[in-house]
């Protein structure tokens, strides 16, 4: 896309915006008819499948453990791409020489042809991919392969093109014994490729054991995991179906930013949603049902801080192994939304530390005026930034900021709000890769005031009593 993406364009504003307060006209020259294209671009991200990258040497077991994650993954729409389909077709001159043609180096595949397939698979598009024939060594047919769930990419060389890696939500490498994939290899080659144990094993000696060395194991360190024994490793496919099934069953941000944890949605948690979105809710029921909603979103967060076991007597005199709480946490309320979040924190952590930060806008010249309380020992404390909405998300950059600025290591700050806009996590987790967001429910996207959709209106004037009515 030739123009400027929203999200850049959003996080290279002044990032002045706080719920409460209104921000009439344009916002730091964002124009609101360049929102269209947020919306859509945020769509288009969340529509992505889920990408799993299963790499590893010849033979080693990687079709096997793709097989047995489509199988378990019966309830899902999932299909399998290799990255064998995208060798180069052989020409006059390399086949007249084939035995000398190196098909476990890098240069042998069509990268960018498996680019293209994979950029239109994301993208909800079907696509042809090619079949290789290796007793031909040309592609002369092709399937055709329809968006789904999950996209299983398959192949010796997948983690060594940064580009590829990129497009990976799970990257796996299947680690198995040199002897044992050199076993699998003179099988499969002489049965189905027709040729001899001589050419296998002189092709192995002089391509595939360097080819492995020099560029498959060296990229075992990309992997986040590693299986042994390939198909053979049950315990570590099933884990894998599970995580997989966990991540599938989250929200699709969730899928990109594994900073973005939302709390699981019950019927309770929708009908609270449900009536402190209602315009006729009266400002009592609206208060009642936010606490309830925030004292979960803050219990959530309390789970996301560090523990340290611990052994204790119950009093039937046995013994109880269980967890001590992080003792250094305080929370920080971005004024004025956030301090209606300070209750549910104080009724979870007694006697807690909480500091306050406002951030607003001075007139139209993007002037800010930051005010900011904090305890003096925060750089050594884990941090529970208190916001309800996350919108735009430049408030909450301007706060994550001043944070750091004070010393507070960016993983010790877990941002907790009630509903959170696309365009806003984009903004935040894109900054801050290490900070933690949870919240309970992802927005539609923003209006064309950069107000959040559906939303709930302006909360610190609706909890407060401070609205029209």
């Amino acid at each position: 896309m030739g123009s400027k993406s929203v999200v850049d364009m959003i996080e290279a504003s002044s990032k002045v915006h706080y719920s409460g307060f209104h921000m009439n006209g344009h916002m730091n020259g964002v124009e609101p008819s360049s929102l269209q294209e947020t919306t859509s671009a945020s769509a288009d991200i969340q529509r992505q499948p889920f990408v799993i990258g299963v790499a590893g040497g010849a033979a080693s077991g990687k079709t096997s453990v793709c097989d047995m994650i489509i199988q378990q993954l019966h309830d899902q729409r999932v299909v399998l791409v290799n990255q064998d389909s995208f060798y180069h077709s052989l020409t006059e001159e390399e086949l007249a020489r084939v035995h000398e043609y190196n098909f476990d180096h890098p240069d042998a595949f069509d990268i960018d042809h498996l680019l293209s397939c994979m950029e239109k698979l994301r993208q909800g598009q079907a696509v042809d991919i090619p079949k290789y024939d290796f007793k031909t060594y040309k592609s002369t047919v092709s399937r055709r392969v329809n968006p789904s769930d999950v996209i299983l990419l398959e192949g010796i060389l997948l983690f060594h093109d940064p580009r590829v890696r990129g497009l990976m939500n799970m990257k796996i490498f299947v680690d198995t014994d040199a002897d044992v994939r050199l076993a699998r290899r003179i099988k499969r080659d002489t049965s189905q490729n027709d040729r001899d144990i001589g050419t296998v094993l002189d092709q192995y000696s002089k391509f595939v054991k360097p080819a492995f060395d020099d560029f498959i194991l060296p990229t075992k360190k990309y992997a986040d995991i590693i299986i042994p024994r390939g198909g053979d490793n049950h315990v570590a496919i099933d884990l894998i179906v599970q995580h997989i099934c966990t991540k599938l069953g989250q929200h699709d941000l969730c899928k990109i930013y594994p900073n973005l944890y939302v709390i699981q949605s019950t019927f309770q948690i929708r009908g609270m949603h449900t009536l402190i979105r209602d315009s006729q809710t009266t400002k009592h029921d609206f208060v009642f049902y936010s606490d309830r909603l925030i004292r979960l979103v803050v219990e959530h967060g309390l789970g996301h801080l560090p523990f340290t076991e611990m052994q204790v007597i119950t009093p039937t005199g046995s013994v109880y192994s269980g967890v001590d709480f992080c003792k250094r946490l305080c929370g920080v309320s971005v004024i004025r939304s956030g301090e209606s979040m300070e209750n549910a924190l104080r009724a979870c952590c007694k006697g807690i530390k909480i500091g306050k930060i406002l951030i607003h806008r001075e007139g139209d010249n993007g002037q800010q005026l930051v005010y900011e309380k904090l305890p003096n020992d925060i750089s050594e404390r884990h941090v529970l930034l208190l916001d309800p909405i996350l919108g735009t998300g430049n408030s909450a950059v301007q706060a994550i900021n001043l944070l750091i600025s004070k010393g507070v290591p960016e993983g010790n700050i877990i941002f907790l709000n009630l509903i959170s806009a696309p365009q806003g996590v984009h903004v935040v987790c894109k900054k801050f890769p290490r900070l933690k967001i949870v919240t309970s429910e992802i927005e539609n996207g923003l209006n064309e005031e950069f107000r959040v959709i559906p939303g709930m209106g302006e909360f610190g004037d609706r909890y407060f009593g401070t609205d029209d009515d």
